[in-house]
């Protein structure tokens, strides 16, 4: 079986902190990279809210063309409120997948789409901000993979250095 990957990219972000936001979603979820296009975040860019600081083992680069990004053998899913879409719920994950999700207040373009080997959206009642899609999505994806790793060895690597809370009534 190949090695999975995971890369994602963003259509004109509106805000620093859903980027931000999705660097840190990356980091903790393992995504290789993340694209984004248009120039909002570029100019509010200095504001990053990545507070875990995902931009220094995650590339984020700036595209002119997300599907230009797409590493070879890699499935494009769309995330978007799409006619025709299918349900996260009910979607399986390709080992290698490019996300490309759109803008809160915009969608991914009609070329984008037509280039996508999937299209999903999240079955709620209104559509979530960026970086709670991109959250969302990973973690779909996580609970739904055969390989994720979990106990206290994981709890211990992952929580806040402030942090060491245990529950004794484990069942």
């Amino acid at each position: 079986m190949s090695e999975s990957s995971v890369y994602l990219g963003l259509c004109n972000p509106k805000s620093p902190t859903n980027v931000g936001a999705t660097m840190r979603a990356a980091g903790c979820f393992g995504a290789k990279a993340v694209f984004y296009t248009g120039e909002r975040y570029s100019r509010a860019a200095r504001f990053h809210t990545d507070t875990h600081q995902a931009r220094l083992n995650i590339p984020l680069t700036e595209s002119q063309n997300l599907l230009q990004n797409v590493p070879e053998g890699t499935a494009v899913v769309c995330v978007e409120l799409v006619e025709g879409a299918q349900s996260l719920t009910d979607f399986a994950h390709p080992e290698k997948a490019f996300y490309i999700f759109g803008p809160e207040d915009g969608t991914v373009s009609q070329d984008v789409v037509d280039g996508a080997d999937a299209v999903i959206y999240i079955p709620t009642t209104g559509c979530l901000n960026l970086a709670a899609t991109v959250n969302v999505v990973l973690y779909d994806r996580l609970a739904k993979s055969d390989g994720q790793v979990t106990g206290n060895e994981l709890i211990r690597q992952s929580r806040d250095v402030n942090n060491r809370v245990v529950w004794k009534k484990q069942p």
